[in-house]
């Protein structure tokens, strides 16, 4: 595969919905671990990429991220810890996280997907030149009709996925099929 790394959104994305759900309650979608381990046996670095506010809330702790992400099979953990109004650089849909991956892993985002359910990550991966991919799990649903329905507007409305799936697992059989 030519894929250097694939970052995968969580929430939404390999599990749980369209909410935020926390370490010890979160439970990844069926065939999640097995798609995980497919693209990890491909050569690929598997990347979460997440933004997680109730952090900065008190409510969760990175600790609890990394080691549930960690425990999924993620070689690498990107999270956003802030809430949106602190005007951080890597809460999607900033590409923050995508550029400090890049060089913590010598990375060409180019050679690297996103994986996620929602516009922010797609806006992140474009403004780095990342493969897009939209899940239609979580929040996918909803953001695929406002996609069909023209309903994004500004920088939103030039965004084209280069992929849309029905669930994390498709989008992993077509990264498979096409890199």
């Amino acid at each position: 595969m030519n894929i250097q790394a694939v970052f995968i959104d969580r929430d939404g994305t390999i599990g749980g919905n369209d909410k935020v759900t926390y370490p010890g309650e979160f439970t990844l979608y069926p065939g999640v671990s097995e798609s995980i381990q497919l693209l990890k046996m491909a050569g690929a670095l598997i990347c979460a990429f997440t933004n997680q506010p109730g952090i900065a809330r008190g409510e969760a702790s990175v600790a609890a991220f990394n080691e549930e992400l960690g425990n999924f099979g993620f070689d690498k953990i990107y999270l956003c810890p802030h809430q949106h109004h602190e005007g951080c650089q890597c809460r999607k849909p900033s590409s923050g996280m995508l550029k400090q991956a890049a060089i913590d892993n010598n990375l060409n985002l180019r050679n690297c997907v996103v994986i996620g359910d929602r516009w922010t990550d797609l806006l992140a991966a474009d403004e780095v030149g990342c493969k897009k991919i939209l899940v239609k799990t979580g929040s996918g649903r909803e953001h695929f009709n406002k996609y069909i329905d023209n309903q994004f507007f500004g920088r939103w409305s030039d965004i084209q996925p280069d992929f849309i799936a029905k669930d994390f697992n498709e989008a992993v059989k077509w990264l498979m099929l096409n890199q």
